[in-house]
């Protein structure tokens, strides 16, 4: 395995089908940091729309789910 983690991922194969990809544990920590780093950033972005008044407030799920099909098909 670590022969083939050398050259970069291991992607593992079933059925003809990609199943799995074998990391380094130091890759799998980045992508994980990354992951977290977006996540931050998402909320904090979303922090600043609500305080610059750059949201909206639905009175349920479906109507929701309206506006976003809506901006969607824009």
């Amino acid at each position: 395995m670590d022969e083939a983690l050398e050259k970069g991922p291991v992607h593992v194969i079933r059925n003809n089908q990609p199943q799995y990809v074998v990391l380094k544990e130091e890759r799998y920590q980045e992508l994980l940091d990354a992951q977290q780093e977006a996540y931050v950033a998402r909320l904090k972005a979303s922090l600043e729309d609500a305080r610059a008044g750059r949201s909206q407030r639905f009175d349920s799920a479906r109507n929701l789910l309206n506006a976003i099909d809506s901006a969607e098909g824009q």
